[in-house]
């Protein structure tokens, strides 16, 4: 299994609506991905690891597939239509990351 991870990073006077991320954005890509997305989960930043430290991110789902073609076999299609809904919850670019889930 693969997790595909994509956050914002958290900058200062950033904007992220996680109302809208949470409750149309991310239903909206698993709707399009279909049974190539098995499950995502949706995270809100609240704070970094030292006392008082801001989060790294102020947002970020983890989208969990079969495999990174069964990723791009349900993304890939629709890659347009999602990319396109950013700018509705955030002004930010979002990192990246497909990674091997190891143990979960």
């Amino acid at each position: 299994m693969i997790k595909v991870s994509v956050m914002y990073p958290n900058i200062p006077g950033c904007r992220f609506d996680h109302v809208y991320y949470a409750n149309t954005h991310m239903p909206m890509v698993k709707h399009k991905m279909g049974d190539a997305c098995r499950s995502y989960a949706v995270d809100k930043g609240l704070a970094g690891g030292a006392p008082g430290a801001p989060a790294a991110y102020v947002g970020m789902c983890h989208i969990f597939c079969d495999s990174v073609e069964a990723f791009q076999a349900g993304f890939g299609p629709h890659a347009e239509a999602i990319m396109a809904d950013i700018p509705n919850y955030t002004d930010l670019t979002p990192v990246i990351q497909i990674s091997e889930v190891v143990v979960g």
